[in-house]
């Protein structure tokens, strides 16, 4: 129960709804435990009435008068029963709800890091399975619960009221009961988690299945990846056959306890009959009681499975919860970045694996001016991208923004003013339109200003060739675009909220020569006066910069400009032969 007590706070907030919900379950339970005296009087009295010479009129009297009795209890009961469904289980919903949100926005300020160290599968899981586990507690967990006591309560106090030892007798099974649903509930519980652990497998194997449907088919994988497929839906299968099996167990076991239970009254009520302590609608009524008390009861040991699996649940959900974001916005204040970037001896390793990706590494950008990252892969250019974004901080040295620390900049305004085109392009599940303008984080943006976006970064010519143009629904990752018009549709994006600091990793790879040079030709008028950073691994893209460092095992072995580092005949120099003579050799 100490990982459920994190969700008093939302207990505490719905408080009146309970209290309301509360009232309702004891005004439901008082109608209801009237019914079984009605019926019971009504025994009594048909059976006193069977010497009176005008009995059949006494006897429909007296059916139509508990038939009305009746039906008044009866629609009492529904109609509070009603309304405790609308406050208790509602008020579940809206915890629900505010769980769920809290739990995205945590997702959503926990750091780059804490997305390389858990997958999207599990993140998934604990915001939809454990979430709805969680509610079950909230709703009937403690809808049965407290049920439970006020129906025991009122029921028992009606019982004593005809007859104590009668009472007694028959409530001996219900304990019994309680305990043998409860372990049938655990039983339940047990193997509920290895179904959902297998289907959680299946689910995994099944998205990135179709996330690499094209990898699977080009080596022609699928027999292999249907064997998997089989493998892990057998053993769910098998899983899911043995909780049917201890699900079959659940109602006979409640069924002959019932009987038990009524047996039980029978047998007792005839002896005290005898000895005219109680009546046969004493009898009838404590029938009506026992059945009224077995499923509350019953319902003990589901109740229990249900806190057990709850309390598994939110103890997922509270690890994440728990975790402090690595990057944190320090301030609030107004920022107006003017484009001066400086590293100072800034070192960076990643503590998952141990790599040291950047060493003691400085330089310095001035406003308006561009920075060209050049090395091969693994060389520590897409860590300085994250260490520029602030998605990491570094682990010695300083990073500094128009003399400013980073780490000392309001991070929101910062980044709502530089645009960032990351090496692994991501497309929304939208609209191509949708897409673009998700970098001015606002829909209040002209048609014109996406279009005009598209055509600096020459794809708006692709765009138009679609049936719905700019309206065209992209698959996941934007599937249905080619490797270029996808950098360049992400491009776009990042240029039409026209950054102070624009950063392009490696984000022209999949574009021909024609095409590179007419972006770069636009780039160079739409950031005038303005910083720009690009990254890559080719010397095409960037031998126009003001500034070009060169990087190998994330230290700077050359820096200067285009020209200065042919001069050198270093690396710069070998890498600028070779990607002519890969050019040359093409076009033969």
């Amino acid at each position: 129960m100490k990982s459920l007590s994190y969700l008093n706070k939302y207990l505490l907030k719905y408080k009146w709804r309970l209290i309301l919900g509360i009232l309702f379950i004891v005004s439901s339970n008082i109608f209801g435990a009237y019914m079984p005296i009605i019926v019971g009087d009504a025994v009594d009295t048909m059976t006193n009435i069977k010497t009176d010479p005008n009995y059949a009129d006494e006897l429909l009297f007296v059916a139509l008068k508990v038939f009305g009795i009746f039906m008044l209890l009866s629609f009492g009961k529904g109609f509070f029963l009603f309304f405790t469904r609308q406050t208790v289980i509602v008020t579940s919903r809206y915890i629900e709800y505010d769980l769920k949100n809290e739990i995205y926005n945590q997702y959503q300020k926990l750091s780059y890091r804490f997305y390389k160290k858990n997958n999207t599968g599990d993140l998934m899981n604990r915001i939809s399975e454990d979430v709805s586990k969680v509610r079950m507690y909230l709703g009937p967990g403690i809808m049965y619960s407290i049920n439970l006591v006020a129906l025991f309560v009122i029921v028992v106090y009606q019982m004593l009221q005809i007859n104590v030892e009668m009472t007694i007798y028959v409530l001996i099974p219900l304990p019994i009961m309680s305990y043998l649903i409860y372990k049938v509930s655990a039983r339940m519980n047990r193997q509920s988690e290895r179904v959902q652990h297998e289907q959680s497998r299946i689910s995994t194997l099944v998205q990135e299945t179709f996330s690499g449907i094209r990898v699977i088919k080009a080596y022609s994988k699928e027999d292999e990846t249907k064997n998997q497929f089989n493998q892990s839906a057998e053993a769910y299968m098998n899983k899911s056959m043995n909780l049917t099996l201890t699900n079959a167990l659940f109602m006979p076991t409640i069924m002959l306890l019932i009987g038990l239970s009524t047996i039980i009254t029978i047998y007792i009520g005839i002896l005290l009959t005898y000895d005219q302590k109680v009546t046969p609608g004493n009898i009838t009524s404590f029938i009506f009681f026992v059945n009224m008390l077995t499923w509350p009861f019953a319902s003990v040991g589901w109740v229990t499975s249900l806190v057990q699996r709850a309390a598994a649940s939110q103890e997922r959900i509270n690890e994440f919860l728990n975790e402090k974001p690595e990057i944190i916005n320090p301030n609030s204040s107004k920022l107006e970045v003017k484009g001066q970037i400086i590293f100072k001896n800034v070192t960076f390793t990643y503590a998952e694996s141990g790599i040291k990706a950047i060493k003691n590494i400085s330089f310095e950008v001035n406003p308006g001016e561009s920075l060209a990252i050049l090395g091969n892969t693994g060389s520590g250019k897409s860590t300085l991208v994250h260490l520029l974004t602030r998605q990491f901080d570094p682990e010695s040295g300083s990073i500094l923004i128009d003399g400013l620390e980073l780490n000392k900049l309001n991070l929101d305004e910062y980044r709502n003013q530089i645009g960032v085109v990351p090496q692994e392009v991501f497309l929304f599940s939208d609209t191509i339109a949708n897409n673009i303008k998700f970098g001015m984080g606002t829909d209040d943006v002209s048609q014109a200003a996406i279009e005009q976006a598209a055509k600096m970064m020459h794809v708006h010519h692709n765009i138009i060739r679609f049936k719905d143009g700019y309206n065209t629904l992209l698959g996941e990752r934007g599937i249905n675009l080619s490797g270029g018009q996808k950098q360049r549709v992400s491009m776009a994006r990042a240029i039409i909220r026209n950054p102070k600091i624009l950063i392009l990793d490696d984000c022209l790879s999949a574009v021909d020569t024609e095409t590179e040079e007419i972006i770069q030709r636009n780039l160079k008028t739409i950031m005038k006066d303005k910083t720009s950073i690009i990254i890559s691994h080719r010397v095409s893209s960037i031998r126009d910069c003001n500034h070009i460092i060169m990087l190998e095992d994330g230290m700077v072995v050359e820096e200067g400009n285009h020209q200065s580092l042919l001069e050198l005949g270093g690396l710069y120099k070998a890498m600028y032969e070779k990607q002519l003579l890969e050019e040359k050799t093409s076009l033969e």
